[in-house]
C-alpha cells in the first residue's frame, strides 16, 4: 500500500463519515474504500467523540533538538568519534540549544551512533600495510600441515590488577576497526610480569618468566632453554618453523647468527601484526584466568601464569590453527589494514 499524503488521508476519513451517515456499516465502508475494518471503526469513534476527523494537537513536550541541531551533532561525532556528550552539549549551547547530555546520547542512539570502547590496534604505516598484505597473499594457499608445524611464540606483560578502563567513542555498527575508531597501541604498554610463551596446533609449549630487562642475550637464553624442548613435547616434524615478530631483540645481528648456528628456520613476519599471531588469543585467555584468581603480589602472579598456561586445552590450540586461513583472508579483505582478530 502506497503511503498517502495528509490531504488524501483527511479526504478518506471524510468519505468514511459520509458513507457511515448514509446508513452503511463498517464492513460495507471497508469494502468500498479498501480500508481495514479496524481503521474504519477508529475513524468513526474519533468523529463520534470529537466531532471532527482532522488530526488534533498531540500532548507531550516538543523536542528541543531541532533538525539543524541534530545534523550538527551527527557531523561533529562523525568527524571526531572521541567527542564527549559534554562537549556536544557545549557545542549546542553555542547555537542557543540547551539540552541535557543524556538527551544528546539518546538522540545519537536513535541515529545509530552508540558509545563504545575503542578497539586498541597497532599503528600501521603504509609500509606495514603493504607487508601485511603481501604476507597474507603469499601464504593464503599454504597447506594446513605447514601451519600445524609452526611454533608460534611471543612475549606479553600480565598486569597485576587488570587493564584500566578507556573512554568511549561514538560509532556505528560494523565500524569498530576504521582508523578513526581505534586507539593505536605500542607493545608492552604497562604490566607487572613479562612472560615468553610458545604453542603449536598440538597444544601449549613452555612458558618462561622474564627476569629483569629483556635484551638479545636474555632472548637467546630463553630460546635455548625452551624452543627445542617444546618442539619435542609438541611432536613437531623435522620441517618445523619458528615464528617470532620483528622486535629488535629478535632480529638483532647476534640473535640472527644464533638462530642460524642452531639451525632454526624462522617464518618471515610482517611488523605490527599481532592479529596474524594466534597466540594473542591464548594471551587473552591466560590473563582472564589469572585475574580470576586475584593474585595479590608478583610471586603469585608468576605462579598463576605458569599454572594457567599448562591448563590450556590442546583442542583449543588445534582450532586456532585450523582456522588460520581466515586470518589471512581478513587481512586481504582489509587491504592490509586492521582486522577483527
Amino acid at each position: 500500500i502506497m503511503p498517502r499524503s495528509k490531504e488524501i488521508q483527511e479526504q478518506m476519513r471524510t468519505e468514511v463519515i459520509e458513507i457511515y451517515q448514509s446508513g452503511k456499516g463498517y464492513k460495507a465502508i471497508s469494502k468500498a474504500l479498501g480500508l481495514q475494518r479496524t481503521t474504519v471503526r477508529a475513524i468513526i469513534h474519533k468523529w463520534q467523540k470529537h466531532g471532527t476527523v482532522v488530526n488534533l494537537p498531540r500532548s507531550g513536550r516538543p523536542t528541543k533538538i531541532t533538525p539543524r541541531a541534530q545534523r550538527r551533532l551527527i557531523r561533529e561525532v562523525t568527524k571526531d568519534p572521541r567527542t564527549t556528550s559534554k562537549e556536544l552539549q557545549a557545542s549546542l549551547a553555542s547555537i542557543k540549544v540547551s539540552v541535557h547530555d543524556s538527551t544528546i546520547r539518546k538522540r545519537l542512539g536513535k541515529n545509530g551512533l552508540h558509545g563504545r570502547f575503542p578497539r586498541r590496534k597497532p599503528l600501521l604505516s603504509k609500509k606495514n600495510i603493504r607487508a601485511r598484505l603481501n604476507f597474507a597473499k603469499k601464504h593464503l594457499n599454504d597447506c594446513q600441515d605447514f601451519w600445524e608445524n609452526t611454533l608460534w611464540t611471543d612475549e606479553t606483560k600480565v598486569e597485576l590488577f587488570g587493564r584500566q578502563m578507556s573512554r568511549y567513542i561514538w560509532r556505528k555498527r560494523n565500524t569498530a576497526f576504521q582508523k578513526k575508531n581505534i586507539i593505536p597501541t605500542v607493545k608492552y604498554g604497562g604490566g607487572s610480569v613479562m612472560v615468553w610463551g610458545c604453542f603449536a596446533a598440538s597444544g601449549p609449549g613452555r612458558l618462561a618468566v622474564i627476569d629483569g630487562t629483556m635484551n638479545s642475550t636474555v632472548y637467546q637464553k630463553i630460546l635455548k632453554e625452551n624452543v627445542r624442548p617444546s618442539v619435542r613435547q609438541l611432536k613437531l616434524k623435522r620441517s618445523w618453523v619458528l615464528q617470532q615478530d620483528n622486535d629488535p631483540k629478535h632480529t638483532s645481528k647476534s640473535t640472527s647468527e644464533w638462530l642460524k648456528k642452531n639451525k632454526m628456520k624462522t617464518l618471515e613476519w610482517p611488523s605490527q601484526s599481532p592479529d596474524l599471531n594466534p597466540i594473542e588469543m591464548l594471551w587473552h585467555d591466560l590473563k582472564k584466568a589469572v585475574h580470576a584468581r586475584k593474585p595479590s603480589n608478583k610471586a603469585e602472579l608468576q605462579q598463576f601464569c605458569k599454572d594457567e598456561w599448562t591448563k590450556i586445552p590442546p583442542g583449543h590450540c588445534k582450532r586456532l590453527i585450523a582456522s588460520y586461513r581466515k586470518r589471512l583472508i581478513a587481512v586481504i579483505a582489509a587491504k592490509g589494514g586492521p582486522t577483527s582478530y
